[in-house]
């Protein structure tokens, strides 16, 4: 087995794509995030693209959000997705059984050795990204998305976490390409068949889908690590499509060993496994996820979107009354706590002003708190635009002084006013 494993892995990073894609993911990110970071312009409709002047943590997660639209399901395509296509397109089955005479041991063989080149792929992501932002920008604390700051120790842990996390689903659509290689022998389909599953699921997570649905489809996992930037943390769609993500991992590479073992070697024109794919390999997934919304309809709010009035009103005060005391800080004023502003906010969806629920760009909140000695209730108006998966974008507007657009020096130089605009999360899942 380790002398299989160890071919398999020689024959792996002796193609000249491995080799680039190696090359790329160690050296590109760190590239792209120095270069963005030193950028008048950021990516703000991103997640913690807004604080890629302040922090170096918030470039490995910008990376990692543009890895899970796109690099992740790319990646495994080009490993998993060809690791037993290859060989139905070079004719060499024949002669690797002659030299290893155990189907088992080649499965299990190209299959570890497709994982590990994906695993030095993310940690090239990773360590590149990471190392590219701390040197660019520097080790300073990362705001979360509630607005609370994580020290520096705490942002690279959970910015490693993060990434963990991702390795889930990233392992769900490598075995979807194992299963696709299989099954599709040397047709082009198998190859792109992670990319286009990553893709269908990316889509179904922008539509206004039940929250069960949601969770039971391995993309979401590629989202769920926002959650770990909360206080306290939202653990509960993480590990939900954590678990979503394993099944789907463990089910796939089953029916791709099952088609492996029932195939006929002998025949040097076997080009997949053709109809049979179908009841073999896409029933089985099919069933799956319908198992899983039918387990997870009690643990949601049922057939809605998971967004409500109250649970927005909560993230938004919460959110402001951690970046007030930014501000606070930041224009040298006296110290206020979150328990002295006493923040909250009443928030309506276009002309419903009670039980208002679902994602759209036509949210309106009104913010206030109270400052201590101050007898007046201060106010400030947000426009929100809320995405179907719970992350939203808060934009001030007014008053002016408040969470209007000007710059405010800090140590790392002029930075917009952090109370201007601010994303955030609202949690899906239903809460006691």
């Amino acid at each position: 087995m380790a002398r299989g494993y160890r071919f398999e892995l020689v024959k792996l990073v002796s193609q000249w794509r491995i080799r680039l894609l190696l090359l790329v993911c160690w050296l590109a990110p760190a590239l792209f995030v120095a270069a963005v970071s030193r950028q008048s312009s950021l990516p703000v409709d991103t997640l913690f693209g807004r604080w890629m002047h302040a922090t170096g943590w918030a470039g490995p997660l910008v990376t990692l959000g543009f890895a899970g639209s796109w690099a992740l399901p790319l990646l495994t395509s080009m490993v998993a997705g060809d690791v037993f296509a290859s060989e139905d397109r070079l004719g060499t089955w024949r002669h690797l059984l002659v030299a290893v005479r155990s189907p088992r041991r080649i499965f299990a063989a190209k299959t570890l050795a497709g994982l590990t080149v994906i695993l030095l792929l993310v940690a090239g992501l990773v360590c590149s990204s990471t190392a590219g932002g701390v040197v660019a920008v520097g080790d300073q604390p990362l705001p979360g998305l509630d607005g609370h700051l994580l020290t520096p120790g705490d942002a690279a842990v959970k910015v490693l976490l993060a990434w963990v996390c991702v390795l889930a689903p990233t392992l769900a659509l490598a075995a979807v390409g194992l299963l696709g290689s299989v099954a599709l022998g040397r047709s082009p389909m198998g190859l792109l068949l992670p990319a286009l599953v990553a893709l269908a699921m990316q889509l179904a997570q922008m539509l206004p889908l039940p929250v069960a649905v949601r969770l039971a489809l391995p993309g979401y996992a590629f989202i769920a690590w926002n959650g770990l930037f909360t206080d306290p943390v939202q653990l509960g769609p993480l590990l939900i499509s954590l678990a979503v993500s394993l099944l789907w991992t463990v089910t796939a590479t089953a029916l791709a060993y099952r088609l492996f073992l029932r195939r006929d070697f002998t025949n040097a024109a076997h080009d997949g496994a053709g109809r049979r794919a179908v009841a073999t390999a896409v029933l089985p997934l099919v069933a799956l996820t319908a198992v899983t919304v039918g387990a997870l309809a009690p643990t949601s709010t049922g057939t809605g979107s998971g967004i409500e009035q109250k649970k927005v009103q909560r993230a938004v005060a919460t959110a402001f009354a951690h970046l007030y005391r930014l501000q606070t800080t930041q224009l040298h004023r006296p110290a206020v706590t979150e328990k002295q502003l006493k923040a909250s906010a009443a928030c309506t969806k276009g002309d419903v002003s009670d039980d208002a629920e679902g994602p759209g760009n036509d949210w309106r909140c009104v913010v206030s708190w109270h400052l201590p000695g101050v007898e007046a209730t201060g106010s400030a108006i947000y426009q929100l635009d809320i995405t179907a998966d719970g992350r939203f974008l808060a934009d001030g507007d007014g008053p002016k002084e408040v969470n209007g657009y000007f710059l405010v020096r800090t140590p790392t130089g002029d930075e917009p006013n952090p109370l201007w605009q601010f994303d955030g999360t609202v949690g899906l899942l239903a809460t006691p």
